[in-house]
């Protein structure tokens, strides 16, 4: 099985994306799928998402950067989470039929 590579951004890389990226990790294990998951700040994920196969960001994603991504601000306010988490699934199963 394929770990898959998930970037995970907040404007510090520390509070809200670790928030998203324990949502998003438990996500995937009840979905079983194997990922591999690294919180960073907004401004280093245009540098690393060629190598990342899905990003997860509370901030927006410079339109410069080409990996698949997802507006995750749902994981932080509470409202419309489950539809945050069928894009996830659907963005990794996606990757995954590749």
């Amino acid at each position: 099985m394929k770990t898959y590579k998930i970037l995970v951004s907040c404007g510090s890389g520390i509070a809200t994306s670790t928030v998203i990226a324990n949502r998003v990790k438990k996500l995937c294990e009840d979905n079983e799928i194997d990922v591999s998951i690294k919180q960073v700040k907004i401004v280093e994920v245009e540098k690393l998402a060629p190598d990342y196969d899905l990003i997860v960001s509370s901030t927006r994603v410079p339109n410069t950067v080409k990996t698949p991504s997802i507006f995750a601000i749902s994981y932080l306010t509470g409202v419309n989470q489950e539809a945050t988490d069928k894009e996830v699934v659907s963005k990794l199963k996606h990757i995954v039929e590749k």
